[in-house]
């Protein structure tokens, strides 16, 4: 400040200005020009050792090759704001030697929704100086955004009017600011202000992954536990804040991924060297579509069940990451069920490129810790195989603690997401380069590791207008993204799915989406929406060249400012030749399902393994009574999501290791698996017979794709043709089908009149009478498959003239229209500011979601559910509902008692929502448990019940939570 010719008044102001109080700050105060260095050191270890290289020449490219000290530059400039009385008067300690150096305000609004935010005030301070400097608004429009946001929301240019005095007023303030500003632009590395001036400016969406990128920065230079606050302004360093961003990068653990990975040394390595397999066809064509591309684009693969779609993405990954220089993968799973067995793959395929990766693999969703690979590398437990975790503090950290990280928050950090809490030193004991980073594991955090797995909602969660969206997207900027089982998405969640892909287009991120079912309207849609983002307008649209058969692969980029699409121009064959597969109505719509029982028994009777799939919880359980009931000769088993977690994990892995690809003589003589839609989907098992409620003609089929999946099983006589038993619908008075009712509110009325169209082509008319045997035509799959999925989403009338098809369109197009306005209150950016080049106003109006699972209801139209922990009442306090006794407040005091208790975690039915939050809590010794204080206890009295509003709810360690309508 001396050699800049700062006269000593200034001097003195500016080392008075405070950024961390003392009182927030484990007790030691930081100069704001501290803890803005900080945050550039921080920046300078992430762009060594984190940023993607795609994500570096990205920035180069904008700043004229000074890309690092750019960065550093933009993510420490952030919280120059903090110069202005509304902030440096938060804090009466730290006040009073700012007003003693002369720096002075008036009374300022005590009103907490009317004070002056620091974000906002940054922008105001840095706006005129860098239009002034930077010669014009171009340069300085995109960039003051990103210090107005870096608290969670973009405001409005509107937004920036300071209250009287809030902001400084006189020569003193002036002086004081712009001395911030100049001081921290010359200790970084620049000349000057004006020095800083980019030569060309980031796209929106690489602008969006930027200002997530300043969070990352700000929110690690906050923790005081590695920055302990620096009052003495000659303490303080460039130099030494690098010093201090390195020591506490190690400390952390913190890394990026693959780090420039190289070119595969043959086209086909990643699929026959990496992943061990010999290639497929179809796989083949996926990766060496990835190989032909000229610029990172969207891939849509189409290939039958069991294809071996995922490894072939894995594939496409490498190859698509080595060329274009991304650092990683993320995996986005429909389910939280169907995201384990994809963790595990992926961890097994990350560990062939380093053992040291692996411990840098997420597995996000909300039961990740009843994931014994999880457990094992992120929370310090044994492995599954027996081995050693790697993990040398021996769990001791408390990994959901990491979402109340020490920030050194003060009040306003608080209010936009740094929450204060307790540095916690002992997490880094002992560090090891395979050792995780638990950083990772706190809130909005999880896409930042370098490969990560988990639900489908964390990427859609990125396409939303709300708080911290910019830490999302930055997680997923430098990756690969791959979408499995794309089709599952319905119209609402569709909408964000949309919304990612035109956000993920511009920010020039590779996107492979998996589907063995998806109708052509949806293809080209998604097509379009990347491309839209590729070319930055509104309304794109590249036709699809018709694929010349099934598997396909259809890629979509843009090159010159054109788009681009092409699609497979041989057909491509499948791995195994088509089969027929026999259709029969078995005519039932009683939630009961005596007559699916009987049939079960009758299916199964000389032996096999029957799959039964219905859309509704309590039918499955009434099923499964049945059967118990009346005796059943075999191995029974009953899966849907009412079953706590610990029995729903332990009943899928009991399904898998029977039924899936590796049972050989583990596999039952006979066997039935009672399930809803959990069995939909990437569950890789294989059934002699199915019997399935009526679904949606691309659903119906991904259940057909569980029959006869694997090759070599063994099968009674009885079943080497695939039979298939369509129930859940009976005919009417008129002779239109009539369905389940539960079917129809989960699946609207129309697609199943259509489904129940073509299956009435393959069983023949549907009676009130089972029709016995299947017809001998059927389906050949996976022959017939695009065709059928075709039909059913083409607008041609293919259900006979009595069933009203054209009534039936009309509400159900009425119902589509209304929810795809309602998701549109939550998209990221509304269809007229899509062409906007900055990131300005972007969270006008957005929305108030924060918890995970508020956002989940943003994202998927549905009414709002809960889960809550089963807790059973025992004599003098409380147990888990394995029996484990908890205490007399329902004390946990340990990591392995918490997982018993955790493993009761099951989600309520919407309809009890209301009732749940109005009438449960979490039992009082959870307060100081970071996993447990803020979860519904579901207490059962010692009968095993209990009231919640109007039902009457138990749990069966079989059939799991039970309902029943209390009788007044």
């Amino acid at each position: 400040m001396k050699g800049m010719g700062l006269s000593p008044e200034a001097v003195g102001r500016v080392s008075r200005l405070w950024g961390k109080s003392a009182a927030r700050n484990s007790g030691r105060t930081h100069v704001l020009l501290g803890h803005l260095l900080d945050t550039a050191a921080v920046a300078g270890v992430m762009w060594d050792r984190y940023l993607s290289a795609a994500f570096r020449r990205r920035l180069d490219e904008i700043s004229g090759g000074r890309g690092r000290l750019w960065f550093m530059w933009v993510c420490g400039i952030h919280d120059c704001g903090k110069a202005c009385p509304a902030f440096q008067a938060m804090d009466a300690a730290e006040a009073a030697p700012v007003l003693a150096a002369g720096l002075t305000w008036g009374r300022l609004s005590a009103d907490r929704q009317k004070r002056w935010r620091h974000d906002v005030a940054g922008a105001v301070l840095l706006m005129p100086r860098l239009v002034t400097e930077w010669g014009g608004e171009e340069a300085a429009g995109w960039v003051w955004p990103l210090v107005a946001g870096h608290h969670g929301t973009f405001p409005s240019a509107a937004a920036l009017r300071p209250p009287r005095g809030a902001q400084g007023r006189g020569a003193a303030w002036e002086e004081a600011q712009r001395a911030v500003v100049d001081v921290f632009t010359r200790a970084v590395g620049f000349e000057d202000l004006a020095d800083v001036r980019p030569v060309g400016s980031l796209r929106k969406a690489e602008q969006l992954a930027l200002s997530g990128l300043i969070v990352m920065a700000d929110w690690i230079a906050s923790d005081s536990s590695q920055f302990p606050g620096l009052a003495d302004a000659g303490l303080i360093s460039f130099a030494g804040a690098r010093r201090r961003a390195e020591t506490a990068w190690e400390r952390l653990r913190l890394r990026g991924g693959w780090r420039d990975l190289p070119l595969p040394e043959n086209p086909l390595d990643p699929l026959s060297c990496r992943l061990g397999v010999q290639p497929r066809a179809s796989q083949r064509e996926l990766v060496e579509r990835a190989w032909s591309m000229p610029a990172p684009g969207l891939l849509v693969a189409e290939a039958p069940m069991g294809e071996g779609k995922t490894k072939a993405a894995l594939a496409a990954a490498e190859v698509l990451a080595a060329r274009f220089g991304l650092d990683g993968v993320f995996v986005a799973m429909p389910t939280q069920a169907t995201s384990d067995p994809m963790y595990e793959q992926v961890l097994q395929w990350v560990h062939t490129f380093d053992p040291e990766l692996e411990s840098q693999v997420a597995l996000l969703h909300g039961r990740r810790r009843f994931n014994a690979w999880w457990r094992a590398i992120w929370d310090g437990k044994p492995r599954p195989d027996g081995d050693g975790c790697g993990c040398e503090d021996g769990g001791r950290h408390d990994a959901m603690g990491m979402a109340d990280d020490d920030f050194g928050a003060i009040d306003e950090d608080a209010e936009y997401g740094m929450a204060s809490a307790a540095p916690s030193t002992d997490r880094a004991t002992n560090p090891r380069a395979d050792s995780p980073a638990y950083w990772f594991l706190g809130d909005k955090r999880g896409l930042l590791t370098a490969f990560a797995v988990g639900t489908v909602d964390h990427l859609l969660h990125a396409a939303t207008r709300t708080r911290h969206v910019m830490l999302r997207f930055a997680g997923l900027v430098g990756k690969v993204v791959v979408v499995d089982e794309v089709h599952a998405a319905d119209v609402y969640m569709r909408q964000f799915l949309v919304e990612a892909l035109r956000w993920l287009g511009q920010a020039g991120v590779p996107v492979v989406l998996l589907s063995a079912t998806l109708p052509s309207a949806q293809r080209q849609r998604f097509v379009d929406a990347y491309l839209s983002g590729v070319l930055g307008t509104a309304d794109v649209h590249q036709p699809v060249p018709e694929p010349a058969g099934y598997p396909c692969v259809t890629v979509a980029y843009g090159i010159d400012g054109r788009a681009v699409t092409e699609t497979s121009r041989e057909a491509v064959r499948p791995w195994r030749e088509s089969a027929p597969v026999r259709l029969a109505w078995l005519p039932d719509t009683d939630p009961a399902g005596t007559q699916v029982a009987a049939a079960v028994r009758k299916a199964v009777a000389d032996g096999g393994v029957a799959l039964v799939v219905v859309n509704q919880v309590d039918r499955a359980q009434a099923i499964y009574r049945d059967l118990q009931d009346k005796g059943f000769d075999g191995v029974l088993h009953l899966l849907h999501a009412r079953l706590c977690a610990a029995h729903r994990a332990d009943r899928t892995a009991e399904c898998l290791r029977l039924m899936g690809p590796q049972a050989g003589g583990d596999r039952p003589e006979r066997m039935v698996v009672i399930a809803t839609q959990l069995a939909e989907q990437s569950f890789d098992v294989d059934a002699d017979v199915l019997i399935t409620d009526l679904a949606p003609t691309d659903l119906l089929l991904q259940r057909i794709g569980r029959l006869h999946r694997h090759s070599g099983t063994r099968r009674p006589a009885a079943h080497r043709v695939p039979r298939v038993l369509v129930t859940g619908v009976a005919p009417g008075r008129d002779g239109t089908p009539r369905f389940l009712r539960a079917s129809q509110r989960i699946y609207g009325e129309w697609s199943l009149l259509r489904a129940a169209a073509l299956v009435t082509e393959a069983a023949g008319v549907l009676t009130a009478v089972d029709a016995g045997e299947p017809a001998a035509s059927g389906w050949s799959i996976p022959a017939d498959v695009p065709g059928l999925v075709a039909r059913a989403y083409d607008s041609a009338e293919i259900c006979p003239a009595d069933w009203n098809e054209a009534g039936v369109w009309e509400q159900w197009q009425a119902k589509e229209r209304e929810r795809e306005k309602n998701a549109q209150e939550y998209l990221l950016c509304r269809r007229r500011e899509w062409a906007f080049p900055t990131l300005e106003g972007l969270h006008y109006a957005g929305s108030r979601a924060a918890s995970e699972e508020q956002l989940d209801a943003v994202v998927r139209d549905g009414d709002p559910s809960v889960e809550v922990i089963v807790v059973r009442r025992a004599s003098g306090g409380y147990r888990a509902i394995d029996g484990t006794w908890l205490g007399v407040h329902g004390e946990v005091d340990d990591d392995e008692v918490t997982d018993r208790l955790m493993g009761g975690t099951v989600r309520l039915p919407p309809r009890l929502t209301d009732a749940a939050q109005a009438e449960l809590g979490p039992l009082p010794g959870w307060a100081g448990r970071p996993w447990l204080r803020y979860r519904l206890a579901l207490v059962l009295e010692e009968d095993g019940t209990r009231l919640l509003g109007a039902d009457r709810v138990s749990y069966h360690d079989v059939l799991g939570l039970v309902i029943e309508r209390e009788t007044r």
